[in-house]
């Protein structure tokens, strides 16, 4: 066995690669050196390379086709570019109908009849005439390094593609990774191991700073092949990443016994999951939240030190609201169906609360319900304390003052 055959044949078995599959990419490749050294660009070169032995046979392969005179293929030439510039106008593609008549010759890849006969005498239309090429003492010796080349080169293919194919199954699951350094962009680039991935600036948390070499966990949101190998997009802000967590932590989450109805989440800071159970046996939250909090503690070590309000999802829209307020007590909410909005009325007491910092709890509440939820006291003066908690720079929550209404 040649040394080319041992380098092709561990190649294939290292890498669980086709020995065909890379023997015709070497057949390829030194086709297109033979064009580029030893042939023109006019010629579709062919090679049959036997590694074993180190021989090899060159030849250009046409479809043989009917005669067209210089005149008629410049003259098709001038209206095929006119048609171009027509439809370019127009802001579409030509289509295969619109060209079919004129005149087409592709000199690489065919050759008309009178040059083919010069060639063989008793050629047909429709042949493929294969036209046998010398091979020079030369490019005999280039094999070799040629082999090298695509050897090396498939070997860099099959291990892009091993890495693709692995991320590709945990796309939509948690991974470890190590902090690399920051791109031009503010990109985290994160170190998995064989490759690395991207954590761009919206799927960062805003108040976490990282040391570089710190081991963190992402969500992999996206996994693509690109120009320069496979392209992993990683969240530390999505709120599947608290999906999974869940599944991985919570046994009942794991296979079906409690739902998760639905997640809101302002990363790094609080996270609302609505769960839901048809087991009369299961305690849905406390499932959640385990014995002593052991398993809601896990959870939030998972997340950074993020809070997590588990709550109970009803199908009764009123009584979901009201648990998606809480820690707030709600006296009562009044809903309007055809806008999909909700108020939500509170004590003075409860009023700061059921708004949140900056909004937080109001705004995570309607995220969760898809309620668009407006808060009011039930009398009482609203306090100074209170309105710094209102959400002026909320875009989907409203919080309305029916004691400022009342005196306008």
């Amino acid at each position: 066995m040649s040394d080319i055959t041992k380098a092709i044949q561990i190649l294939c078995d290292d890498k669980g690669l086709n020995y065909e599959t890379v023997l015709e990419a070497l057949e390829s490749a030194l086709g297109a050196a033979y064009r580029k050294d030893f042939g023109n660009r006019q010629q579709n070169i062919h090679v049959k390379y036997d590694p074993e032995l180190g021989d090899m046979q060159v030849w250009d392969e046409k479809i043989v086709v009917e005669d067209i005179a210089p005149e008629e293929l410049e003259k098709a030439q001038v209206e095929l570019t006119e048609r171009r510039e027509q439809a370019r106008k127009e802001q579409r593609e030509l289509s295969e109908e619109e060209v079919a008549d004129l005149a087409r010759f592709n000199p690489k890849t065919e050759i008309m009849i009178t040059e083919a006969k010069a060639i063989k005498a008793h050629a047909a239309l429709g042949e493929t005439l294969i036209i046998p090429l010398e091979v020079p003492g030369d490019f005999g010796r280039m094999a070799a390094q040629t082999a090298k080349q695509v050897i090396i080169q498939k070997l860099r293919e099959a291990e892009r593609s091993t890495v693709m194919e692995d991320f590709k199954k945990q796309q939509g699951s948690i991974v470890h990774g190590f902090v690399q350094r920051f791109d031009r962009s503010g990109g985290l680039i994160i170190d998995l191991g064989k490759v690395t991935g991207t954590v761009p600036p919206s799927e960062q948390i805003r108040r976490e700073h990282h040391k570089l070499g710190a081991r963190l966990k992402f969500y992999v949101v996206s996994v693509d092949m690109g120009v320069r190998g496979p392209e992993i997009i990683l969240s530390r802000a999505d709120k599947r990443m608290v999906q999974v967590i869940f599944e991985q932590e919570i046994p009942e989450v794991a296979n079906g016994d409690v739902q998760l109805k639905g997640i809101a989440r302002d990363a790094g800071n609080r996270s609302k999951v609505a769960v839901f159970t048809t087991e009369d046996s299961i305690d849905p939250i406390g499932a959640c939240i385990g014995q002593r909090g052991s398993r809601i503690t896990t959870i939030i070590e998972e997340l950074g030190g993020e809070k997590v309000d588990i709550i109970q999802y009803s199908d009764d829209a009123v009584h979901y609201i009201k648990q998606a307020l809480s820690p707030a007590k709600i006296a009562e909410v009044e809903l309007n169906d055809s806008t999909k909005e909700a108020i939500a009325r509170v004590n003075p007491d409860q009023f700061s609360l059921a708004i949140g910092r900056e909004g937080q709890n109001v705004r995570l509440a309607t995220e969760l319900t898809g309620w668009k939820i407006t808060v009011e006291q039930i009398g009482g003066e609203v306090t100074e304390a209170d309105q710094d908690h209102t959400v002026s720079e909320t875009t989907d929550t409203e919080v309305a003052n029916p004691t400022e209404e009342s005196n306008a």
